[in-house]
């Protein structure tokens, strides 16, 4: 099963980089990115998860319910993108049920930060894909944690795909700046060995993010806009050729413990 997951968010990202950007262009960057990602599992019918902030949701209701009624999944992603307690977890979790009437169940910590696992039970989730399992210097160093999911107390832990040797990460940075071929040939070394692959992205990658005033690295902003929408229909379109199919998180985490 191929798991592909989006995280929603506002796209505070320049602000890391001493760029400006206001809130309503945060947003409005996210949503357009949004828009394309949901046009394109459309036109090729597979569901994804999409693991949302409260702050986007509640300023991006329409979209979130389009997402919902196209048959995906919403987890959460917390309450902001840059500012987390605790209390968030639960808190989240709530709101976005409150809003949507859905049932959250998932989730993943903005940036893939550590969060205490209890926190995570109590606050009711059955699943968490909170972790790379890589080495990246400055961001993760992750390479005792097991590569594939694993069960903590009540919760099921589901990291992001990496490939069987060397643990190369098969996140949102390697998808834009390795050739094409390459992250193929990986993501396929990965579903033959671990019969899954668990690959994140965030709307924002899908539009136009490459204003001065960002200040974003190249890396960061290689192959976004309408290339991303460009290389990632070119994926999906590999995908289905290869005879995968596509699910939710529910739906893979109903599949293993069945």
């Amino acid at each position: 099963m191929v798991l592909l997951s989006f995280d929603i968010e506002e796209f505070d990202m320049p602000l890391e980089y001493k760029g400006q950007i206001p809130f309503e262009k945060q947003i409005s960057i996210s949503q357009t990115g949004l828009e394309r990602i949901l046009n394109i599992l459309k036109k090729h019918q597979v569901k994804a998860t999409f693991f949302s902030t409260v702050v986007f949701a509640e300023n991006s209701s329409t979209l979130i319910e389009r997402l919902l009624n196209e048959g995906h999944e919403l987890a959460s992603h917390t309450w902001f993108h840059s500012e987390f307690e605790e209390k968030h977890l639960k808190d989240s979790k709530d709101r976005l049920e409150e809003l949507f009437s859905t049932k959250v169940t998932g989730l993943r910590m903005p940036r893939m930060m550590p969060v205490s696992k209890n926190a995570v039970e109590e606050a009711g989730y059955s699943y968490n894909s909170s972790v790379n399992p890589t080495f990246l210097p400055g961001r993760y160093n992750n390479l005792k944690v097991s590569r594939t999911y694993f069960k903590e107390g009540e919760v099921i832990q589901i990291p992001a795909s990496v490939s069987p040797n060397f643990r190369i990460p098969l996140f949102w940075l390697s998808f834009h700046n390795f050739p094409l071929a390459f992250y193929k040939k990986l993501a396929s070394d990965t579903l033959k060995k671990d019969r899954y692959l668990n690959i994140y992205f965030h709307p924002w990658e899908f539009a136009e993010i490459k204003e001065e005033a960002f200040r974003l690295p190249g890396f960061t902003v290689k192959n976004s806009g309408e290339d991303m929408v460009s290389r990632f229909d070119d994926f999906v379109s590999w995908l289905k050729n290869k005879n995968h199919t596509f699910g939710t998180f529910q739906e893979f985490q109903k599949q293993i413990e069945s």
